[in-house]
This record gives C-alpha cells, sequence and structure tokens, in this order.
C-alpha cells in the first residue's frame, strides 16, 4: 500500500486539489430536471461561481467572509433548507422586499411586472407525452428572463403578499407550474448559497441518445 501512494502521490495531490477547488472556488452542476426551462434543460452543465457571494470553508456551509451581494434575478445554486438537497433557481427576492403572486403574475414591493413576447409551444413531459405551454418575457424593473406556463397543471400560482426576511432570499424556477421552489421549501438563508450559475459549460441531449447540443455551450445566464 505504501509503495501505490508513493507512486500515485501525484494524482492523489491533484485530486485533492480538484475537490478543494469545487467546493470552494468554481464548480459544474448538471441539470437533472425541467424546473428552468426554457431558460436550462435538463443535459446542460452550468459554470457555478463559489466566490460570487461568501468565502467558505470547504465541504462546509461555514462562511469566512463576504464576497458580494446576491442580485436579483441571478441564477443561484443553493442547498435545500428543508433537505439539503442542491437546487438551481432564479433569484427573485432581496431581504426586506415585499413579493406576491397573484394568478401568475408576479409583483415586488408593489410593482406588477409586465409580460410580453408571448409564444405557446408543446412541452414534453416525464411519461414520454406533451402539453401545451406558453412562454413569456417576464419584465420587473431592471430586470427581465423568459418563463413558461403550463397549461392544466395545479401549482401554487398565488400567494402573500409575504415581506422577506433579513439574510434570506425568494427563489423561483423559470418553469413555474413545475417547479419545487420557495413556495415549497420556504425562504433561503444566506448560509445555504453555493454560488452564482453564470454559463452553460457544456449541453447534452439525455432525451435523443445524448448528442452534443454545441448552440448551447458556454451560453450566457445574464
Amino acid at each position: 500500500m505504501k509503495i501505490w501512494f508513493r507512486n500515485n502521490r501525484g494524482f492523489l495531490v491533484f485530486m485533492l486539489c480538484l475537490g478543494l477547488f469545487r467546493t470552494a472556488v468554481a464548480d459544474w452542476n448538471p441539470i437533472p430536471s425541467g424546473s428552468m426551462r426554457p431558460n436550462l434543460l435538463e443535459g446542460d452543465v452550468v459554470l457555478v461561481n463559489r466566490l460570487a457571494y461568501d468565502l467558505k470553508l470547504p465541504l462546509t456551509d461555514i462562511v469566512l467572509a463576504r464576497l458580494g451581494e446576491p442580485r436579483r434575478s441571478e441564477v443561484v445554486t443553493f442547498s435545500s433548507p428543508t433537505d439539503g438537497t442542491r437546487l438551481i433557481k432564479r433569484l427573485i427576492a432581496l431581504p426586506g422586499d415585499v413579493v406576491e403572486m397573484r394568478n401568475e403574475v408576479l409583483l415586488i414591493n408593489g410593482q406588477v411586472a409586465d409580460y410580453l413576447e408571448p409564444q405557446t409551444v408543446l412541452e414534453p413531459t416525464d411519461a414520454g407525452a406533451s402539453i401545451q405551454a406558453l412562454r413569456l418575457t417576464e419584465r420587473l424593473g431592471d430586470t427581465q428572463r423568459r418563463v413558461q406556463l403550463l397549461q392544466g397543471v395545479s401549482a401554487r400560482s398565488s400567494f402573500g403578499p409575504l415581506t422577506v426576511p433579513a439574510g434570506h432570499y425568494l427563489m423561483l424556477g423559470d418553469n413555474r407550474d413545475n417547479s419545487a421552489d420557495s413556495r415549497y421549501i420556504g425562504f433561503v438563508p444566506r448560509h445555504l448559497l453555493i454560488g452564482h450559475a453564470h454559463r452553460v459549460l457544456v449541453s447534452a441531449d439525455i432525451k435523443g441518445h445524448w448528442a452534443p447540443r454545441f448552440g448551447r455551450f458556454w451560453q450566457s445566464l445574464s
């Protein structure tokens, strides 16, 4: 065993450094579900900047230093406050914001979102069928993103008004009727934020024989 460690010492050091890099500096996150469609697809792998918000002790949620402030509309990876599962959603509301949703229409601090550029598409389901979906550009203040609404699906399309507590954030999936987000898991405390997902690194069609989607490589999420 000692000989094996001696002969593979360089490789082991490399793997240790890679692990520390992934847990403290930058990481990549596969997208396993459709909760962020149409902006993120199953089979995308996103690049996550773990130093966007906090410097943490590797392999823990212990914050050593604050490095930046989360901003509305950023795509964020975080640990679920309910079970620790790693999730990826869009940051919608900041501490102190009053947020509300009325029949799919978002309001923040009394300002009502505009919904533009409607597009009707057929959205595939896990059962291999398809349902009708409506895609819109949601514009609120100086932020905007494409969101998707599924027809005939029961979801929490209304809530609030709620005030986001200090040190917490409200997250929503872009696929509003198919996302386990803050409507179900509650507000996300800052120490559970992992990083800012800002770019698609690579992508493959996991439902189409893993064919590469070259057009999505290095695509910005901003």
